[in-house]
Parts: structure tokens; C-alpha cells; sequence
């Protein structure tokens, strides 16, 4: 079957509808042969229109962080699960977190639960890197700094007035590994302050790291 040795090309990336038309321009009927390779379980369904190879091919599949990106773009993931990947919190994080200058949004699918939260431009685009994860995977991610803005940024009730509110936030909330902070880049974060909601906070928090 033609479709199924073009798959494997394609499988550590999600696979777009259109793609899936190219690959199946001879058949009259492409969407009833989609249907069937996600019946036969050789194609899963991330959401209409976006797939991913499955089970039934034995094939290394896509990243949940790529799959994020591919889910809802633009986007890049952040808040608790980028500061966990980065070592910066103990916790496990099973939701995959980010940011996006759309709509919040959430997605559960077959390789797990995505939840999108909203930001503003020009602020979204600090501090995003480009991560390389194995088989050509590029994943758009948060820098360290720029995931603790934006945990701060969006977590609802979290204001510091002073520099002791900020120091017990990090240390007794987030429970933040000390020896990490004293790595982050002070000069960049204060680039982006101007154009941050949360600025008195964010000053609170670059002071407890100047401090360390």
C-alpha cells in the first residue's frame, strides 16, 4: 500500500489533512481511506483535521510538546511544564502548558490533555527558544525566564507588593530551585518588563534573584 510506506517519512511530526490528501491524490475517495487507516488504528486523531501514525505501526511518534505546537499555533509551551523540563520545580506536570496569543483553549486527545493560555503581543514574544528534540523534532519553547513570568503573569491572585512576598512565592509556592535562578539572565528579563502585564511584580521577583 503506498499510503502506508509514505507514512514513516512523516511520522515523528503531526501529519495535516493536507498532507494526507497529497499523499492519497490517485484515490477518488481520500477522506473514506483516511477513515479507514484510523479505523485499522495506522493513523490516531489529534483533533479534525491534524493526526499522528499509530499503534498499529510501530513507528516513533511526535513529542507531546511538538504535538502542543501543532495543536494550536501560534503557541510555545511554558508556565509549569516548561519550568519542570528546565528543573526549575519538582513537580511533575502531566498537562502540557502554554502560551498562545489566541483565545485560551484546551485539548484532550489520545496522547493526552493540552491546555492554551492567552497572552498579549508584543510581551508573547520574549524569551521563546528553539528546542531540538531527537528524530528533527524543533520544538518552540520557553527560556527559564521567560516561563516564571509567565507563571506569574497568569496565575490568578498572585501580586507582590514587596520583596519578601516574592521570595516566599518562590521558595514556599513554587518550591524553585535556588541554584537555577542564580543562572537566569537578569539583563533580558528586564527588557522585557515595559511591555509586561504584572511589571511591579515581575520587579519584585528580579530583585529576589539579585539578591541570591
Amino acid at each position: 500500500m503506498r499510503i502506508l510506506q509514505s507514512i514513516p517519512s512523516y511520522a515523528s511530526q503531526p501529519i495535516s489533512h493536507q498532507l494526507l490528501l497529497s499523499l492519497l491524490k490517485g484515490y477518488k475517495r481520500p477522506n473514506d481511506k483516511i477513515h479507514e487507516l484510523v479505523k485499522k488504528e495506522d493513523l490516531q486523531v489529534l483533533k479534525k483535521g491534524l493526526y499522528i501514525v499509530g499503534p498499529s505501526l510501530s513507528l516513533i511518534k511526535p513529542e507531546p510538546f511538538l504535538i502542543a505546537n501543532h495543536l494550536l499555533g501560534p503557541s510555545y509551551v511554558s508556565l509549569d511544564t516548561a519550568l519542570s523540563y528546565h528543573g526549575l520545580i519538582p513537580e511533575r506536570v502531566f498537562e502540557v502548558l502554554s502560551v498562545t496569543v489566541k483565545q485560551s483553549r484546551k485539548f484532550s486527545n489520545v496522547t493526552g490533555s493540552y491546555h492554551y493560555i492567552h497572552l498579549p503581543l508584543p510581551y508573547y514574544a520574549f524569551g521563546i527558544i528553539n528546542e531540538q528534540f531527537g528524530n528533527g523534532q524543533s520544538v518552540m519553547l520557553a527560556s527559564s525566564e521567560k516561563a516564571l513570568f509567565d507563571k506569574i503573569i497568569t496565575t490568578k491572585g498572585v501580586v507582590f507588593r514587596s520583596y519578601t512576598q516574592a521570595y516566599y512565592y518562590l521558595l514556599e509556592n513554587l518550591r524553585i530551585d535556588l541554584e537555577g535562578l542564580k543562572k537566569f539572565n537578569l539583563e533580558e528579563m528586564r527588557l522585557w518588563l515595559n511591555d509586561a502585564p504584572k511589571k511591579e511584580s515581575l520587579i519584585h521577583i528580579i530583585k529576589v534573584i539579585e539578591s541570591l
